[in-house]
């Protein structure tokens, strides 16, 4: 009976061994895909694959978001001001803000976002969304960044969206490097300890 036990334990903790392995590795081979392009809060296009030079803080947000979004976007503010201070912002590593929420997100509305959080308007820190005309293919093209780094979200049919919570250290080829949680879990210490290994 023993036997079995021990069997039946071996079982399972190869069973969660090979679970972790799996996550861990799908992560590592995580990479945003060098043709996607969207627009910025300028109505300018971004391509993933054009700069090469910065590491990338990405955060998915949709502005209607009543917490964990503001949250997060706050929290990467006083990051932001903790690079500058090395000067790194902007040097070495950007952010980008990302909606899950194209059609109600225009690039008119992520401006004003970004004046109600005083994130000034320059090319450190853009906020990414879909061409109107264009939208359906916009929204497929954030559908792959989301997918690449195994962001999930879901409009359950009343605008308030249900989404993962993490944000992404993608390197300067749009790989995966690292994740961090959203909202009041985002520590800005961690994450900024992690960018500055990553830049030296």
């Amino acid at each position: 009976m023993k036997k079995i036990y021990l069997i039946c334990g071996l079982a399972v903790f190869i069973g969660i061994a090979a679970g972790i392995s799996f996550f861990l590795i799908r992560d590592a081979n995580a990479k945003i895909p060098a043709e996607v392009t969207l627009i910025d809060q300028n109505g300018d296009s971004y391509n993933f694959g054009k700069d090469k030079t910065k590491l990338k803080l990405v955060e998915f947000i949709y502005t209607h978001c009543p917490d964990i979004c503001p949250t997060t976007t706050q929290k990467m503010i006083d990051l932001k001001k903790d690079f500058e201070k090395v000067g790194v912002f902007g040097k070495d590593i950007e952010f980008l803000t990302i909606t899950i929420d194209p059609y109600r997100d225009t690039p008119e509305i992520l401006s004003d976002y970004m004046q109600g959080f005083e994130i000034q308007n320059n090319e450190d820190w853009l906020f990414l969304t879909g061409d109107k005309q264009n939208i359906k293919r916009d929204r497929a093209e954030i559908k792959k960044v989301t997918d690449a780094m195994q962001f999930q979200f879901k409009d359950p049919g009343n605008g308030q969206f249900v989404h993962s919570t993490f944000t992404f250290l993608i390197d300067e080829n749009n790989k995966f490097i690292d994740k961090f949680p959203m909202g009041e879990d985002f520590d800005k210490q961690e994450v900024y300890d992690q960018v500055m290994d990553e830049l030296e």
